[in-house]
């Protein structure tokens, strides 16, 4: 028959081996998704309606939320982050949502997704001011959107008086209008935008971040109507316009405006 102090050591023995296969198990079970990305989880925040415009998912966010808060993932977890900051979700949810939302933010280091997302704009930031710089007075407009603060989205902005637009202004349904693109396996976005009676061209251009997801934008805006009324209406106006292009190694440009000399060769 064992001794009193031999069943107490295995005791003691197997409630040791039974907390650390419980902890590690735990630790496993809470960290086993660690590399898998958002996108691979049937509740990505993201749906397609049946127009296959992308819609945001509050119902698939919150599921995502109470996923991450209960079994780590570090890199899917910091990329819902900026999804719910994109979507305003700390504005439209209920109060419990709010309150889990936040566990979460603070859980991954929220601030920190947002401020290193600001560094990684800093480049795109010296890329816009410095061509937007290059075209004064011509009608043409860029700016750099950073789409993880759409709410005050535009950080850079060069020759903003062609449409009026200031440092800071919100861009709401560019996210979803990009993802849209993004869906439809569309680089980037061209439309025509009318401000009372005159006209822009658009290029939106989004910026991806490897494992975030979209972050910014490129938006270059020409007006239209300035080209066409203002630079065309005289020889001596469509030569300053010319020269100011120079730099850029257009050569010449035909009077119809159909056809540009780039680098000596003809692009229609």
């Amino acid at each position: 028959m064992l001794e009193p102090i031999v069943i107490v050591v295995v005791l003691v023995a197997l409630i040791v081996v039974g907390v650390l296969a419980y902890t590690f198990g735990r630790q496993g079970s809470r960290g086993e998704d660690e590399t898998k990305r958002l996108e691979e989880y049937d509740f990505y925040p993201f749906t397609v309606n049946d127009s296959r415009q992308v819609e945001f998912s509050s119902d698939h966010f919150n599921e995502a939320v109470a996923h991450f808060l209960n079994r780590r993932n570090t890199l899917a977890a910091r990329e819902l982050i900026i999804i719910g900051e994109q979507n305003f979700v700390r504005d439209r949810f209920a109060t419990a949502e709010i309150d889990a939302y936040r566990r979460l933010y603070e859980r991954y280091d929220g601030d920190s997704v947002i401020s290193d997302n600001e560094a990684y704009l800093e480049n795109y930031k010296r890329i816009v001011s410095l061509i937007g710089r290059s075209f004064p007075n011509t009608g043409i407009e860029i700016l750099l959107h950073n789409l993880v603060n759409p709410a005050r989205s535009i950080v850079t902005l060069e020759n903003g008086e062609v449409t009026g637009r200031k440092l800071e202004m919100g861009a709401t349904n560019l996210v979803l209008d990009l993802k849209t693109r993004q869906s439809q396996q569309q680089d980037k976005l061209n439309y025509e935008l009318n401000i009372g009676a005159r006209q822009f061209k658009c290029t939106t251009i989004p910026i991806y971040r490897c494992d975030y997801g979209l972050v910014g934008a490129i938006c270059i805006n020409i007006d239209s109507r300035f080209i066409r009324e203002t630079v065309k209406s005289s020889p001596e106006k469509l030569d300053a316009f010319i020269n100011l292009l120079r730099p850029f190694e257009l050569t010449d440009l035909v009077r119809s405006g159909k056809v540009l000399m780039a680098r000596g060769k003809r692009v229609t």
